[in-house]
């Protein structure tokens, strides 16, 4: 198979497949691989001498919430001792938002698609404020957590099971002719999630103040979609994964530290840089210097043609992660230049129902010098202190030049 050959079949299983929300369930329990000991990560495998001040944070949090210490003195003697493995979520079907931080006992999306038969999986989204994702572990952010777990996670695994599934592509085709893009604005998307989950909610509680608290929750959060949408674009992502002679990113993220991808037909290498730090608009009181590099695994988004990818859909992006209309507008246009085919299902009103561009080449990023654009939260370089803006930035060129040497190398051996 040739490379043209290669790239259309992966592109056509990224584009074709059909990702379901089907369940929800404790990471232990469905997770491939997960075990008491472990906790998984966004971006690319790290260790904690490497880690960033946000992901030790959430790693910090999520020992403490499982019980297995008592406080951030416990915690880091545990991970020093060597008593905690950490892996990248990517290795295990799994995606998750800033640190990305999963453990044992935390519910998790079930994704299933359809087309391919293969699963994906993300933890739930905390809403707004200090939260783990962002490296908060103060006794407000666990008890958001154990709430969570103890009164909204039974609710929701209820009405996703009466619910039959629920299509996330469905979902996100038809936010997208609403003005998100998937990544960062995920209003429309939200709202639609809520309308789909909210009769199989008020059936599935026997209590109405836990069904209040529950839809209040769920509606005031603009990114509760985030995280299925999430492990939906890795379950797309993951089928065009493994085709040999193809040139196609299957997987983009960032841990704190560094970004890598991943290309379908070079199997399980990473290819890593150090990750940029995003220039935007920071919230009251903080300032660039305040800023983590660029976190998470949500660049998963623009890897099946959304998020940055798909600004033009959504010109009210630029009100969050600075810009202008226009700015959108351009920066959708030029990932046209890099990428493989325009998306069928994913399209853009502005630009008369053209698909997204879909597909990062990773021959197109070279022979053109563009880099792929990410729009992302941005998270205080120190543990605890949480998101201090948003903003825009490119993936470092250095991991698809040295992608692209290694499939060359590849296909002289």
């Amino acid at each position: 198979m040739n490379i043209e050959q290669a790239n259309i079949e992966a592109i056509t299983r990224m584009i074709e497949a059909r990702p379901m929300l089907v369940g929800l369930s404790k990471a232990k329990d469905v997770i491939p691989g997960m075990k008491d000991n472990l906790l998984l990560h966004a971006g690319p495998p790290i260790t904690w001498e490497r880690a960033s001040g946000p992901l030790r944070g959430a790693i910090i949090g999520a020992l403490i919430f499982e019980g297995k210490a008592k406080d951030e003195t416990q915690a880091r003697a545990l991970i020093e001792r060597g008593e905690i493995q950490l892996d990248s979520c990517h290795h295990h079907g799994a995606v998750g938002p800033m640190a990305g931080v999963i453990s044992p006992n935390m519910s998790v999306y079930i994704i299933e698609n359809k087309t391919h038969g293969n699963k994906a999986f993300s933890n739930l989204n905390e809403g707004y404020g200090k939260v783990l994702r962002y490296g908060a572990y103060a006794p407000e952010v666990l008890a958001k957590l154990r709430w969570m777990e103890e009164v909204m996670t039974p609710l929701l695994r209820d009405a996703i099971e009466a619910s039959g599934g629920i299509d996330i592509k469905a979902l996100l085709a038809e936010a997208l002719q609403m003005g998100d893009e998937g990544h960062n604005r995920n209003k429309a998307g939200s709202i639609l999630f809520l309308r789909a989950l909210a009769p199989h909610l008020a059936r599935a509680a026997k209590k109405n103040d836990d069904l209040a608290q529950v839809l209040q929750f769920i509606g005031d959060n603009a990114l509760s979609v985030l995280n299925p949408v999430m492990a939906a674009c890795k379950a797309m992502a993951d089928a065009a994964h493994g085709i040999e002679g193809s040139t196609i990113v299957t997987a983009m993220a960032r841990n704190g530290t560094d970004l890598g991808i991943r290309v379908s037909g070079l199997g399980a290498q990473w290819f890593t840089a150090a990750a940029g730090i995003p220039v935007g608009l920071y919230f009251s009181g903080f300032k660039a210097e305040d800023a983590n590099r660029d976190i998470g695994d949500s660049t998963i988004t623009e890897t099946a043609g959304i998020g940055g990818f798909a600004m033009a859909a959504a010109p009210a992006i630029v009100t969050f992660v600075s810009g202008t209309p226009k700015d959108a507008i351009a920066a959708t246009l030029e990932m046209y230049e890099i990428t493989f085919a325009e998306h069928k299902y994913f399209t853009i009103p502005y630009l008369e129902f053209r698909g997204t561009p879909t597909g990062i080449d990773i021959r197109k990023v070279i022979e053109k010098n563009i880099a792929p654009r990410i729009n992302t939260g941005i998270a205080h370089k120190d543990a605890g202190v949480g998101q201090i803006g948003a903003g825009l930035l490119r993936a470092p060129m250095k991991c698809f030049g040295d992608a692209l040497v290694a499939f060359a190398e590849g296909m002289r051996d």
